[in-house]
């Protein structure tokens, strides 16, 4: 379409630099939604049933956020992009193993999944200090929720 449907609030560079990083924290977490998808479907082992439950929530909250930044995105005149190549492409989490994991992999791995998608989320907290305040507040929610899910994960293995 060569003239976009939805016209910005924003100025064209804070524009660009909002919209780049919410295209960014889109694709972090479809991938965050898919790699704890997998690994609910892979966990074995003692305490199965509480890490596979809570596995669920994760998946909750990333689709859930999925959705906010997709809408925030598109209510400042960016299409938003969260299609499997592009999350493939684009997405800067670490990869989660093939193959079932036990509860303890399982733990591990999500702590540090976690872990870095914090630091790109406060990264991006960072970029839309001047550029959106709006964006800026939703990826402050978004933060939270996810350091309140990374305290949670790494309380299991205390």
């Amino acid at each position: 379409m060569a003239n976009a449907p939805i016209q910005s609030p924003l100025s064209p560079a804070d524009k660009e630099i909002t919209g780049n990083a919410l295209q960014a924290a889109l694709v972090d977490l479809v991938d965050l939604s898919l790699i704890a998808k997998q690994a609910h479907w892979n966990v074995v082992g003692s305490n199965f049933r509480s890490v596979h439950l809570q596995l669920d929530e994760l998946v909750s909250t990333a689709r859930n956020y999925v959705d906010e930044v997709a809408e925030r995105a598109n209510a400042i005149g960016i299409s938003p992009n969260g299609k499997a190549k592009t999350v493939v492409e684009s997405s800067g989490l670490p990869d989660y193993p093939d193959n079932w994991q036990s509860v303890e992999s399982t733990i591990e791995n999500i702590v540090a999944i976690l872990a870095d998608l914090i630091q790109r989320m406060r990264k991006r907290i960072d970029e839309t200090d001047k550029s959106d305040l709006v964006t800026q507040d939703l990826f402050i929610e978004i933060t939270h929720e996810l350091e309140k899910a990374h305290w949670m994960w790494q309380a299991q293995t205390a």
